[in-house]
């Protein structure tokens, strides 16, 4: 009783304090709208990719970056060439090794007169995280936070009191993925900013991909950018802290990241050497890595998304765009997604589909694999549906046979962490789509997103090339059905392959038993619409 009191006590104060907290109005601001630079011809990114744009019919170059590694050093490569203008789009920017490497390079790229935006969305955001907000100090960078908590704490009571009280508005989030260099060249995928998502970090390896696009579209590519950096949800770092924005605060944070570059070279992990390598970037812009120039259709969520899908103004739904471009293939659907919860729709998709004999395939997370449980519970609610509707699973396991084709190396596959985080669709080899939009609920109605619609036979080969790599039985578990006799609903089995044997499991496999229970107690909520 004692402890029920004093928890009722500290969720009275915590209303109390979120009832004093509010967030800042237009008034105690100054916010002016900017756009992307006019001329990038002026650049010498923006020269060289205009003229071989021309000389692609007005097609855009795309390159396919699959490694995580790889993915940390060509955005610290392109931050070095930026010459004008660099504009930052992340659901989450960590403060680890690499987002401080990458802050440190955005830094130096403000220092050389390169005006600078960073929008970030605030769900993710921690304490140390934030120390992003100094660098709004420098008078060529601006900071600004989408639809963010009135709570800058970042307390995980507080902000959970907040959310009940507010939770129309703060469901909302921008889970756009985007990095754009003088309106010239860009990058687009799933890929957040941190360690994990580079596959660097021991604890845990987000499979993912990036794409590298030169040309035409990167302009269309800055004016969704625009159209987030200037709506009324997107506020100034300097409407929460004067403190946090002060001459003294960003000089502080200089100090840390020189240190922690200092430390990272003594300990002979030197990032930011690798990246002045200049591999990928160097071998892009020279032409030895060549990029492949094809047709793009931009996809993406206006930041009003939600008054769009109620009617309430008009604006971009991309999710209608990806469901038409997979109802009009003819022979096969392949889908990687980290969170399958396809709804009443997904599954009639996949069912129209498979009534036309369409192969459908989709690679997504096991239980073992899983980052996000609670999705997974949801996930756990369609398989033997979609299974007794032809289509076919692949789990990924979190220790990988065969690490050819999952972004990151041996030795860092050995810790048994691994969990997908792409999100691709592959359109009868012939199409594919890229971008950060997820196969579940969340992503087709609470979040805003973005991705490409490539019509390139070169491109969705690779992609199909990589996914029959990393659905090998040494990869995955596959979910099949099990008879259990007339009248009786079917259960599921999970076959691998182990040791060089094909192993059956008739329990699903999981990381312990602790976590399948709570997955299975997750799955007796009804959730699917908030996953």
């Amino acid at each position: 009783m004692i402890s029920w009191l004093r928890i009722s006590l500290v969720i009275l104060i915590a209303s109390i304090l979120y009832g004093c907290a509010s967030l800042p109005s237009g008034s105690d601001f100054s916010k002016t709208s900017s756009s992307a630079l006019t001329h990038p011809e002026l650049t010498r990114l923006g020269r060289q990719f205009e003229t071989a744009g021309r000389e692609h019919h007005g097609n855009s170059g795309f390159r396919i970056i699959p490694a995580g590694a790889d993915g940390f050093q060509i955005r610290m490569q392109m931050i070095n060439a930026a010459e004008r203008t660099l504009d930052l789009q992340y659901f989450i920017f960590h403060e680890d090794e690499t987002g401080r490497l990458l802050t440190d390079a955005v830094l130096h790229a403000a220092d050389r007169g390169v005006r600078v935006r960073v929008l970030i969305d605030d769900a993710e955001m921690t304490a140390g995280d934030d120390r992003i907000m100094a660098l709004d100090a420098h008078p060529m960078i601006e900071i600004r936070i989408f639809n963010p908590f009135a709570d800058r704490s970042y307390n995980m009571l507080f902000r959970s009191i907040e959310f009940m009280f507010n939770a129309s508005r703060l469901d909302y989030r921008m889970h756009n993925k985007l990095l754009v260099v003088d309106n010239a060249i860009a990058l687009i995928g799933g890929r957040n900013i941190g360690d994990q998502f580079f596959q660097i970090g021991p604890e845990s390896q987000f499979a993912d991909n990036d794409i590298f696009i030169a040309g035409p579209i990167a302009r269309q590519l800055s004016m969704t950018f625009d159209e987030f950096w200037n709506n009324i949800l997107s506020i100034p770092a300097e409407a929460f802290s004067a403190e946090r924005a002060s001459l003294t605060a960003l000089n502080n944070y200089r100090d840390i990241l020189n240190e922690h570059r200092r430390q990272l070279q003594a300990s002979g992990i030197d990032f930011q050497k690798r990246a002045v390598s200049g591999e990928p970037f160097d071998g892009i812009i020279t032409g030895r890595l060549p990029l492949i120039w094809a047709h793009p259709q931009l996809v993406y969520d206006s930041p009003d998304k939600k008054k769009v899908e109620h009617g309430d103004m008009l604006g971009k739904l991309m999710q209608r765009s990806v469901a038409n471009a997979a109802m009009a293939v003819k022979s096969e659907l392949l889908v990687v997604t980290p969170f399958l919860i396809p709804d009443d729709e997904g599954m009639q998709l996949f069912k129209k589909l498979r009534q036309r004999n369409v192969r459908v395939r989709i690679l997504t997370n096991s239980l073992e694999s899983t980052t996000v449980l609670l999705a997974q519970s949801g996930y756990m609610h369609y398989r033997i549906p979609l299974l007794e509707a032809g289509v076919e699973l692949y789990e990924t396991r979190a220790h990988l046979g065969n690490v050819k084709g999952s972004g990151q190396t041996a030795a860092m596959s050995s810790y048994g962490n691994y969990s997908l985080h792409a999100k691709l669709f592959v359109f009868d080899r012939q199409k594919l789509f890229l971008g950060s939009m997820n196969f579940d609920q969340r992503s087709m109605h609470l979040n805003t997103e973005i991705g490409l619609i490539i019509d390139s036979p070169a491109l969705a080969q690779q992609i199909a090339a990589r996914f029959e790599t990393m659905v090998q039985p040494v990869n995955v578990y596959m979910p099949a059905l099990r008879d259990n006799g007339a009248g009786k609903t079917p259960s599921l089995v999970w076959h691998t392959q182990e040791g060089g044997e094909t192993v059956e499991y008739q329990t699903e496999p999981a990381r312990n038993e602790w976590q399948r229970i709570r997955a299975d107690v997750l799955t007796l909520l009804p959730l699917d619409d908030e996953l």
